[in-house]
């Protein structure tokens, strides 16, 4: 094993030539994500009833859909009430989420939603890696109502008049992990 130089591209031909495989490189995007979902989604279910929470529940789906095109979002998965999307621009995906934010309420019900900036693997039409899991935890931290941002997603907004409201550190990864309320978004 070369001490210096690409081992990995050395490795790789290596693989190669005994099995005949070129290996599949992995493309990575910078993305930011956004993760958001119903606050207290299974009490609302339980008062409406099947029938009228699916009802509520798409006219739900139909708006936050309407605010990913408007912004430029592409939603990535949904799992329950909770949707998943991935934005080329971080400003962009903060004012998505606000409005989606402020829309949900006009339906009587609560968002909540946190964000992240970083290289994603994408497989398939879908993307996944550490970014990914970090914006679900972001948003797995926020408080009803709010757009809940890594200190990541904050420092690449700087200039774009969104202001923010520092909310403590994101635990359970390696480092500091600043999180921030967005508290405006011109």
């Amino acid at each position: 094993m070369p001490a210096v130089g690409n081992g990995d591209a050395i490795i790789d031909g290596i693989g190669e030539f005994l099995t005949g495989v070129r290996p599949v490189e992995v493309d990575r995007v910078l993305a930011t994500i956004l993760f958001t979902d119903i606050v207290g989604s299974t009490e609302r279910a339980l008062t409406l009833g099947d029938r009228r929470w699916r009802e509520l529940l798409d006219r739900y789906y139909a708006g936050v859909r309407r605010e990913f095109i408007r912004f430029r979002g592409r939603e990535i998965d949904r799992a329950g009430d909770g949707l998943f999307a991935a934005f080329d621009g971080p400003a962009r995906a903060i004012r998505c989420a606000c409005r989606i934010r402020d829309e949900v309420r006009s339906l009587g019900l609560e968002a909540r939603s946190g964000l992240h900036a970083g290289e994603c693997e994408v497989v398939g039409d879908k993307i996944g890696g550490i970014a990914v899991h970090i914006g679900a935890r972001v948003a797995a931290v926020a408080e009803p109502g709010e757009v809940l941002v890594s200190s990541t997603v904050k420092d690449l907004v700087a200039g774009s008049a969104i202001a923010f409201q520092e909310r403590g550190q994101l635990k359970g990864l390696p480092g500091e992990w600043s999180l921030f309320v967005v508290t405006g978004a011109a």
